[in-house]
């Protein structure tokens, strides 16, 4: 069945350790390893977990007209945008409807990267190629071309400085959502960050998608192999862990981040817990730029809302058209987007703490809480009850604004040397 998907790389080591393999985007990719889903996710609460993330795809925009093509395709405001630094949003099609959602990294004024999901570099080159008209603009797909992995986790830097080299002059200003190392059309990869026994470039970007502190690394496909085991053997005395899909999903659940063509998709991108990525004016009533969308966006008619929920245990029901929201009148008001299970998470005294909350009581266990997205037909207010139920199994939940406390992603890059 692997001959039937792409692999990254690193398929041969996902199969030796035994991982449980399915597709994704096409790929053939790790969902879990023997150590399984839960002992994954708390690896990266408590510690540190590496995945494997090479199937997402990248797009280089270069030339004089590169901001102006992004601006007009990109949902955030790139006026603001610095270089080494990189900001999420989405790509519209004119009805409002998201194509992908993306990262777009600055490198200068006249060269970009946007990074988005497994298989959705050539929809996204073909949607920019489309677009630019008269810009002068060169696309280029760098899909299959790059390695990448995510290393995340309060031990992520540790073990990268023992690999990179100058790593404090490297991890100096390295706030989130800011990358050092540069990309060009030539050479996929160029200087600056540099391996410290191969004198291999990377470029190392601290991001993620876990909600915990960590970076993501971009290197030559031949080298990712060694940098990988080399990253596995260093942090073994953090007990790193490596983990696949199905903690990358429960992280980012737990985390409030959201699944591409899942939990964002073919309906309009507005009305859900992500309006940062959208460039509101002051008023909040309009947009500070022009883009492709935003008319469909400021239609007075939208009606669906798209709200982060907690259940009250472990108990989950699966997710589609088949999982309905049913409010407290026992009407039915929309579907489940996602429901996962963040296992470091546990209810206590009517709050979720976390096991990386500060000063935990001491009766306080982390034994999971269910979370994810629901997608409804009118506006709820945070603390409202509901039913997820999947045939003849319910759950309750709650509607929040936010649901594992604690998170690591935002907190200061010297907190963790």
């Amino acid at each position: 069945m692997a001959n039937e998907f792409k692999t990254t790389p690193l398929n041969g080591w996902h199969r030796r350790q035994g991982a449980n393999m399915a597709d994704f985007g096409g790929y053939n990719m790790p969902l879990w390893y023997e150590t399984g889903v839960k002992k994954e996710h708390l690896s990266v609460l408590e510690s540190v977990g590496i995945f494997d993330t090479t199937h997402m795809a990248c797009v280089m925009v270069c030339g004089k007209d590169a901001f102006a093509l992004l601006q007009l395709c990109h949902t955030r405001d790139l006026s603001n945008l610095n270089q080494g630094r990189c900001v999420y949003g989405a790509v519209l099609d004119e009805n409002g409807n998201v194509i992908d959602d993306a990262i777009v990294y600055k490198f200068n004024d006249i060269d970009y990267m946007v990074c988005v999901n497994a298989g959705m570099g050539g929809t996204i080159a073909s949607h920019l190629n489309y677009n630019k008209k008269n810009m002068s603009v060169e696309i280029d797909d760098l899909s299959d071309k790059l390695g990448k992995m995510d290393i995340q986790g309060k031990n992520s830097a540790r073990i990268l400085s023992q690999l990179i080299k100058n790593p404090e002059k490297i991890f100096d200003k390295m706030p989130y959502f800011s990358f050092k190392g540069h990309f060009d059309k030539s050479s996929p990869l160029s200087a600056k960050v540099r391996l410290k026994d191969d004198n291999i470039p990377v470029l190392l970007s601290r991001s993620g998608y876990t909600g915990e502190f960590g970076f993501e690394v971009f290197i030559d496909p031949e080298f990712i192999v060694k940098l990988w085991e080399n990253i596995l053997e260093i942090g073994e005395k953090y007990n790193i862990t490596a983990c696949g899909l199905g903690a990358r999903d429960s992280l980012r659940t737990g985390a409030v981040l959201p699944l591409s063509h899942q939990d964002i998709g073919h309906w309009k991108f507005i009305n859900h817990p992500w309006m940062f990525a959208l460039p509101f004016n002051e008023e909040q009533i309009g947009f500070t730029k022009d883009f492709i969308g935003k008319d469909a966006l400021l239609d007075a008619k939208i009606a669906k809302f798209t709200y982060p929920f907690a259940g009250e245990n472990l108990r989950k029901v699966g997710s589609g058209e088949d999982s309905l929201v049913i409010d407290k009148n026992g009407n039915k008001i929309g579907k489940v987007l996602t429901c996962a299970t963040d296992m470091g998470i546990s209810w206590y005294n009517d709050k979720i703490l976390s096991i990386a909350t500060p000063c935990l009581p001491k009766n306080f266990k982390a034994k999971g809480i269910s979370c994810g997205f629901v997608l409804v037909d009118k506006k709820l207010n945070y603390g409202e009850k509901l039913i997820l139920q999947e045939g003849k199994r319910k759950i309750k939940v709650t509607i929040l604004k936010d649901i594992r406390p604690d998170r690591t992603a935002r907190k200061k890059l010297s907190n963790f040397i």
